[in-house]
C-alpha cells in the first residue's frame, strides 16, 4: 500500500465511483481552503495598508 496526502491506496485495487467522487471532492476542498487562505492574507495586507494610509 502507498500513502498519498494522508490517504492509503491499495495497489491493484480499482476504486468505486463513490471513492473516486470522494477523492475529487477532497482535492477540491484542499484547493478551496488554499484559495481562502490566500484571500484572507491578501485582505489582511490591504487592510493594514489602508489603516497606515489613514494614519498619515
Amino acid at each position: 500500500m502507498s500513502e498519498k496526502r494522508g490517504q492509503t491506496i491499495s495497489q491493484g485495487k480499482t476504486m468505486t465511483a463513490d471513492q473516486q467522487r470522494i477523492q475529487e471532492l477532497e482535492a477540491r476542498l484542499r484547493k478551496v481552503e488554499r484559495e481562502k487562505d490566500i484571500l484572507k492574507k491578501a485582505s489582511s495586507l490591504l487592510m493594514s495598508e489602508f489603516l497606515n494610509t489613514c494614519r498619515e
